[in-house]
């Protein structure tokens, strides 16, 4: 008889290091599940955490509880309840936000993102589809190919989800039947072929009764793939493809702790950087060698796709947050006019020509798109006319920012390559992008340097050149006012220009109506105009109603600090309307003249207007000498 081993506490820490270390390097797999409403996502998840054992024995007794209430399919458990959070979730069965869970097995850790199958929800589809490796299309087999599979494979493969899982679900429904499932796999390959997913993996699966979920199931004797679970386990990650590319980083901070240490933070988006390298900082151009690679755990020889890091250069060179560090050899381009596919997340349409923020990885700029050049049916894929995009709806379309910006088509790297847009008022994310390719005319259209200045133009003029924006409703006074600033100008020896509203709609801007979108291109001409006047060193005055704030605030960012000047006549419309020698109003209110301002269009008033006229408490000639007098009183 042997003595029994008695393990030390050397060797139990032995074992519980070595665990953690297996642990710490085990690949992560990023996947979302998809379809249309009650194909069974949030099932499906939910026998993924409770076969997998990452469910507390309280959580395990709550879902039990929370069953009992809600009844379930002849089973104990209702696993959708592990994943549908809210409230509203629970009332309705249905999933309405994304809803991220983690779960880890032997071999591979996992965050999966819970996706909602309603049509209203898909803009929060896309929020979840767009840092995954791999995508779970489910499919009632009750019900076959939907709408909505439709939509969400499209979107997958948009967003540049190459691993596509079919997962042909409720097969008990349809007592296992293996005709049924090869008809639906036929018609999702038919489907799949024609906007462009070239393989995919198609699994018969129980998500309720387990089958084809952890283990090969016997009720599909006539399936000899594998189940869903090997499949998760062995599909390769971004993470493991992203290495082979050329490096890229953007910079999301400047690390400057102290005066002996200055290196650039972010995490590697794509390739591998080691101490050594040649690097060039985009869009500057400048080049620098890395001197090191540091984290928290000390400096690494080298580091990967995935890991966030600081690196030092060799030499003091300029680099900032938003610029992008890359292989000196290999570099990204930098561009500002774009074709771009777009998804619109907002419940207001998209607005050609207005100006959004465009934020691509750590860069934001901002960004205007043109209308359309066509909206893309999910269902049928034709490319349809477009004048706008609405909620959910997906199309391409041209994007020009204010500034060059680095990046990389979408389907090489999705953080060069994907963007969002906000609303500069409400800074309410409206849409998310995917960057094709830069236009060729903004590689071959540059900016040509000139030998006199803007600052000796108005030298020579002995002024200060200033754009005086009139805004307010129609009748307001603005046209009688910045008149009679002009001529008191010109009596003073200013050198000024004076553009009125009715005046450019007969020239420069007669082709444009007066819906929202030509509106708002009307002001970004004249906007334009504006600037290179006072390039020239003039004093402009515009009188102009300009009801968005968004769009003063685009002519505002063409100029420099203190150059703009906005002027709010602010008249209320009832005695705007009483001075109406025009007619307009009247014209208004009898269906005559749409999309009239104040009537049946919005006028947005100035929140921070340099100026503010009050036309029930002064004249216009007392209007005129205030205004003069802030602009030459400070220069």
């Amino acid at each position: 008889m042997t003595d029994p081993v008695y393990r030390t506490d050397a060797l139990i820490a032995e074992d519980i290091e070595a665990y953690l270390e297996k642990h710490r390097h085990k690949t992560m797999l990023r996947f979302i599940t998809c379809g249309s409403v009650d194909d069974g996502k949030s099932t499906l998840i939910g026998r993924l955490l409770y076969d997998s054992k990452m469910i507390f024995e309280d959580q395990l007794a709550s879902l039990e509880s929370d069953s009992k209430k809600v009844g379930t399919q002849g089973q104990d458990i209702d696993f959708a309840l592990l994943v549908d959070g809210l409230a509203a979730e629970r009332e309705q069965g249905i999933t309405i936000d994304v809803a991220y869970r983690f779960f880890s097995t032997e071999n591979r850790k996992f965050i999966v993102a819970d996706c909602p199958g309603h049509e209203q929800y898909t803009r929060n589809m896309v929020t979840g589809a767009s840092t995954a490796d791999l995508a779970v299309i489910l499919i009632d087999a009750r019900k076959g190919v939907l709408t909505q599979t439709r939509r969400h494979s499209f979107l997958c493969h948009q967003l540049g989800i190459s691993n596509i899982l079919l997962a042909v679900n409720k097969m008990d429904l349809v007592d296992y039947d293996q005709a049924t499932f090869d008809a639906i796999v036929d018609e999702y390959r038919d489907f799949a072929q024609s906007i462009g997913i070239s393989d995919f993996t198609a699994i018969p699966i129980s998500g309720l009764a387990g089958d084809n979920i952890t283990s090969a199931s016997a009720n599909t004797s006539w399936y000899a793939g594998e189940h869903l679970m090997q499949h998760l386990e062995g599909v390769e990650v971004r993470s493991e493809i992203n290495q082979a590319k050329p490096f890229r980083m953007a910079v999301q901070w400047v690390n400057r702790p102290n005066l002996d240490f200055r290196g650039f933070s972010g995490q590697i988006a794509t390739g591998v950087v080691r101490k050594g390298d040649s690097v060039r900082v985009l869009p500057s151009g400048k080049t620098s060698t890395v001197k090191s690679v540091v984290t928290l755990d000390g400096e690494l020889d080298q580091a990967i796709a995935g890991q966030s890091v600081t690196i030092c250069f060799d030499d003091e060179i300029d680099c900032s947050r938003g610029d992008v560090i890359a292989g000196a050899d290999n570099p990204p381009e930098a561009a500002d006019q774009f074709e771009a596919t777009i998804v619109w997340m907002d419940d207001e349409d998209m607005i050609p020509g207005r100006a959004y923020w465009l934020q691509l990885g750590t860069q934001t700029v901002a960004a205007t798109v043109q209308a359309p050049k066509y909206e893309i049916n999910v269902n049928t894929m034709d490319q349809l006319a477009a004048k706008t995009l609405s909620l959910n709806s997906i199309g391409v379309a041209e994007v020009t920012t204010d500034r060059s910006i680095v990046f990389e088509p979408y389907t090489e790297n999705r953080t060069l390559g994907g963007f969002v847009l906000i609303d500069k008022l409400t800074n309410r994310t409206v849409a998310a992008g995917m960057l094709h390719f830069s236009l060729r005319r903004a590689q071959n259209v540059h900016w040509q340097a000139v030998d006199i200045t803007r600052d000796q133009h108005a030298a020579m003029k002995n002024q200060r050149a200033r754009v005086v924006w009139f805004t307010g409703l129609s009748g307001s006074g603005k046209s009688t006012i910045a008149n009679l600033v002009e001529k008191k100008l010109h009596r003073m020896n200013r050198h000024t220009f004076l553009l009125d509203g009715d005046n450019v709609r007969h020239g420069l801007n007669k082709d444009l109506g007066f819906t929202e979108a030509d509106r708002i291109e009307n002001i970004r001409r004249v906007g334009e105009v504006a600037k290179l006047m006072s390039d020239a060193g003039l004093i402009v005055i515009t009188a102009f109603i300009s009801p968005f704030r968004a769009e003063r605030q685009m002519v505002r960012s063409m100029l420099l600090d203190g150059e703009f000047i906005e002027v709010f006549v602010d008249t209320p419309i009832e005695v705007a309307e009483e001075r109406d020698v025009k007619g307009l109003y009247k014209k208004a209110r009898s269906g005559e003249l749409k999309n009239f301002t104040g009537i049946d269009s919005p006028y947005e008033t100035p929140q921070n207007a340099e100026i503010r006229i009050d036309t029930t408490a002064m004249t216009p000639q007392e209007a005129a000498d205030k205004i003069v007098d802030v602009l030459l009183g400070d220069g």
